[in-house]
């Protein structure tokens, strides 16, 4: 389960790497940028995009909670994201850490802006967080979703669901952006830390989400029987199912590449797959990189990506990390205390 916790997380920034450069280009683009078969293998150096930056705030903010609840008895995940977030938002508006920063904020290679979405900015500028019960946008977009993986390695399947809902709230009110935040994280927890096979996985998320949103439960839906339709004939594009700027559209398309590309040999043409497409490159192989991570661990992680991939070490210890707070497995508390 630790190196599942790690594998998640680099598979995640594998993916944003590798869709980053395409991420506005349609697929003609893509292809009259890259070649025929389109973009195979991130650049070097691997700059990932905020998606990567807030998922690793993401996790900072959870293993805080973690913490805290730990050693004190007070248990507010929700609360302390929001402020992980904030602390991003400081990443952004200044070009260096200041003096006596600990954690995330003393890390200078955070210190980058790379293209957040406005509705985020606009969001962690408010004076209070956003919840699904008070939602302060209509959004659904795909930045949502992108990082709720750390919450899959919450204590249980209901918890991780709920707080996956709840950090993706923290910037998109709309529905479909907060309900598809919680099934990344159910998806996460019942493959990394359950162990549960992937479709078996994929039905039980789907019936959880059908009793929040019948959108994004019929989407993932038209992803599970796509796959089943047309396993193994590559000719079929996974822009069947959208172009992955909302939240829903971009995890169904993740759940259809991992159907049709299960196997840890097969992690490359899952990225590639889910990277060439016309839309949200970026964010649908940065969750497809998540779930396979989540699945089989760091095994199935092509070392050639890993070794021109930025902040690998920091992605590596904070995956690790989420994965022995799963299993109470001592590790460096005092990072995030």
């Amino acid at each position: 389960m630790v190196d599942r916790g790690a594998g998640c997380l680099l598979g995640g920034a594998l993916g944003d790497a590798l869709g980053a450069p395409v991420q506005y280009l349609g697929w003609a683009d893509i292809q009259r940028e890259h070649g025929p078969e389109g973009v195979l293998a991130p650049p070097k150096p691997a700059l990932f995009t905020d998606d990567t930056q807030l998922t690793l705030f993401t996790a900072d903010g959870y293993l805080r909670a973690w913490v805290r609840g730990k050693r004190t008895g007070e248990w507010e995940p929700a609360e302390m994201v929001w402020h992980s977030y904030r602390r991003w938002l400081v990443t952004q508006q200044q070009p260096a850490p200041e003096q006596g920063a600990v954690g995330l904020l003393a890390d200078e290679r955070l210190y980058e802006s790379r293209s957040p979405g406005l509705t985020c900015l606009r969001a962690l500028a408010a004076e209070t967080p956003s919840t699904p019960e008070n939602p302060h946008n209509e959004s659904s977009g795909c930045n949502g979703v992108t990082r709720t993986a750390p919450a899959g390695f919450a204590p249980s399947a209901a918890i991780a669901y709920d707080l996956g809902c709840r950090f993706a709230a923290l910037t998109h009110g709309g529905t479909g952006g907060w309900v598809s935040g919680g099934a990344l994280a159910l998806l996460v927890h019942l493959l990394a830390v359950k162990g549960r096979p992937l479709r078996e996985a994929i039905d039980q998320v789907i019936g959880r989400v059908l009793r929040d949103d019948t959108y994004t439960a019929t989407v993932l839906t038209r992803a599970v029987v796509l796959a089943e339709e047309h396993d193994g004939d590559s000719s079929v594009r996974v822009d069947r199912l959208g172009s992955g700027w909302t939240g829903p559209e971009a995890l169904a398309i993740a759940v259809y590449t991992v159907l049709t590309h299960p196997k840890p040999v097969q992690f490359v043409d899952a990225m590639r797959a889910a990277a060439n497409h016309s839309g949200g490159s970026d964010a649908t192989a940065a969750l497809t990189g998540n779930i396979l991570g989540a699945l089989h661990g760091t095994e199935a992680l092509p070392r050639d990506w890993l070794s021109g991939l930025e902040m690998v070490d920091v992605l590596d210890a904070m995956g690790r990390d989420l994965g022995m707070s799963a299993v109470n497995i001592d590790f460096n508390e005092d990072r995030y205390a």
